[in-house]
């Protein structure tokens, strides 16, 4: 794709990077192919393709430029990022990449209404404090009738008590754990399995308190600059164990782990944090990546459930894990049903089953056929965002696939 940037454009470094993605497309068009919301809107401007286009207008573009309008903001808010399309394209173009410069411009050049800045300010600050959070969910949960209608239908029965945690200290092997900002209220018990299975073989977890939300809700919600100070305060909590021999950081939630995967990418240019953020990104695994390299045949299983696994769009898209949880679990023994268009979106997509409530739930939906046309027990996945709105809809039970195991392990 040609360009046309001005030489004292090309003197910016978000424009530099602009440049050489926008140059890597040849705009065949595969992408929308396979776009969740280019299959249910129809239109160009809702598809990869469509919104390149519309972040190389914005971007060669001058500030008093009035055909960029809150329209094109439109169309780039309800691109998920679930990096459909970079599984399909045949070049290679770094979407998200594009797509977080174009967000952050838009978001300078055409300002958003003040009830949306109100609802986005809200929500980053409920969502990336785990005690704030915990503390507003239980409130929530107690006066779940007053609650707004597209929040109240987030919020979850009551969680799974997560029940007791290995000591920290017990085997040579350790391991640090991001926590999360969510999950340890909507589902305390999937950090907890994590760890009593990865004792089974061996492995401690050490805890890295200091450590907050990984910054992909700030990023998610074009507060970029913040989500960097996240990382920055993330890497100094782990440095500590990180120089006293942790093996790795390990994920739960396979949105955090595709984020704190990129923290050397989006930390490359600053003096202070870039190589340590490149190592904390080699340090981070999803806990698949764990397990699939320990003697499972150790465990004693009682694999006696019918299973439909969803597969987060940041464990099969961005970190390119797809079929990885399926092999453990038909290694440990367990029966999974087959699930139809498994590389779509469920619609959950971080804050976007809030902030685009409509075309989330249509995604929910299908979603949601597709995982119950094999009659499952339970439907298990690999993200918080996804478990939760899997389970709004009130239907066949979602879990985290990990405290399933654990379950089995009796």
């Amino acid at each position: 794709m040609q360009t046309h940037f001005t030489d004292a454009d090309r003197q910016k470094p978000h424009i530099q990077e602009a440049d050489r993605i926008l140059r890597s497309c040849v705009h065949c068009g595969f992408c929308n192919a396979t776009c969740p919301t280019y299959q249910i809107l129809g239109d160009e401007r809702d598809g990869p393709r469509g919104r390149i286009y519309l972040i190389k207008e914005l971007l060669e573009s001058q500030d008093d430029d009035d055909q960029v309008t809150e329209e094109t903001r439109l169309h780039l808010d309800r691109c998920l990022t679930c990096r459909n399309c970079e599984t399909t394209c045949p070049s290679g173009v770094e979407y998200h990449k594009l797509l977080d410069i174009g967000r952050a411009e838009i978001e300078r050049r055409v300002p958003r209404p003040a009830a949306e800045r109100a609802q986005r300010y809200a929500l980053r600050k409920m969502l990336v404090e785990p005690k704030r959070f915990s503390a507003l969910l239980k409130l929530g949960l107690t006066f779940k009738p007053l609650v707004p209608g597209k929040l109240r239908d987030k919020m979850p029965p009551a969680p799974v008590d997560a029940g007791a945690r290995p000591s920290a200290r017990t085997h040579s092997r350790r391991m640090l754990m991001l926590e999360g900002c969510v999950q340890p209220g909507l589902s305390p018990n999937t950090n907890a399995a994590t760890a009593r299975v990865l004792d089974r073989l061996g492995i401690s977890i050490t805890p890295a308190t200091e450590a907050g939300c990984c910054g992909a809700i700030d990023f998610h919600l074009n507060a970029q600059d913040d989500g960097r100070e996240r990382i920055r305060a993330n890497i100094d909590a782990w440095w500590p164990q990180v120089e006293q021999g942790a093996e790795a950081i390990v994920q739960t939630a396979s949105g955090c782990g595709a984020f704190v995967k990129e923290y050397g990418d989006m930390l490359k240019d600053d003096p202070e944090y870039a190589e340590k953020a490149e190592h904390i990104s080699q340090l981070a695994k999803d806990l698949v990546e764990v397990l699939r390299e320990e003697p499972l045949d150790q465990l004693s299983v009682k694999a006696d459930q019918r299973l439909a696994f969803h597969c987060p769009c940041t464990l099969q898209h961005a970190q390119k894990l797809n079929g990885a949880v399926e092999g453990v679990l038909t290694r440990l023994g367990f029966e999974l049903t087959p699930v139809q268009d498994a590389h779509l979106c469920c619609g959950s997509a971080g804050t976007y089953s809030i902030t685009q409530p409509e075309l989330a739930t249509e995604l929910r939906n299908n979603k949601l056929d597709a995982l119950e046309a094999g009659n499952p027990e339970m439907i298990v996945t690999a993200n918080i965002g996804c478990q939760t709105h899997l389970a709004s809809a009130n239907r066949t039970p979602v879990r985290h696939w990990i405290e399933v195991l654990d379950a089995a392990l009796g």
